[in-house]
């Protein structure tokens, strides 16, 4: 039990309801401690930097960004974010956490999957979508050599509505999903149109 005399001066240090000693510390122990202080607010804003940066990957605006940089690539106008389309891709997604399987829903909309580990950043995903572009033969408007599907839904010009979700699958992976309203991918229909500039 500490016991402390009466009129001792109590280091501000120790600022509870309890009485505690009086510490006394060497001006080489207060700069280590300064030193730790300041060693430990960088690693916390460095910490803050990377999830910011992580989640940043995955927000409306980023899947928005990946998708309509594609499709100004090609001369097709850019998407809209629309909450019900992106509540569809949530609630699907969402129902594929437990096994983590790549199902399509079979929903009202386009829809564009991937699969990851956990760290796979939704833009990462569009990015995997959108480099099937060079199986994708225009003139005969069609895949060759690879898949192309993904990337013709990205870039299919009536598709105006964007929504896409990503959840933590139960066994630590991701699934991404990005829906698209207007469906896209029809049989014997061009995903985009090059305009002549004459």
């Amino acid at each position: 039990m500490w016991e402390i005399p009466i009129n001792t001066s109590i280091n501000p240090l120790f600022s509870s309801s309890t009485l505690a000693p009086s510490l006394h510390f060497s001006p080489a122990s207060r700069i280590d401690m300064e030193m730790s202080k300041i060693a430990l607010a960088i690693i916390s804003l460095i910490s803050l930097a990377i999830v910011h940066h992580a989640h940043a990957q995955d927000s409306p605006q980023d899947f928005l960004k990946a998708h309509n940089t594609a499709r100004a690539s090609v001369g097709v106008g850019p998407m809209r974010w629309n909450n019900t389309v992106a509540a569809f891709a949530r609630n699907y997604t969402n129902g594929l956490r437990r096994r983590c399987r790549m199902v399509h829903s079979s929903g009202p909309y386009g829809e564009n999957l991937a699969r990851g580990s956990a760290n796979l950043a939704g833009t990462a995903a569009v990015k995997m979508w959108v480099d099937e572009w060079k199986y994708y033969d225009y003139d005969s408007n069609s895949c060759v050599g690879g898949e192309c599907k993904h990337y013709t839904q990205v870039v299919w010009r009536k598709s105006v509505r964007l929504g896409c979700a990503k959840v933590r699958c139960n066994n630590g992976g991701t699934i991404i999903s990005c829906n698209y309203d207007p469906p896209g991918n029809y049989n014997h229909e061009r995903p985009y149109e090059f305009r002549s500039s004459s």
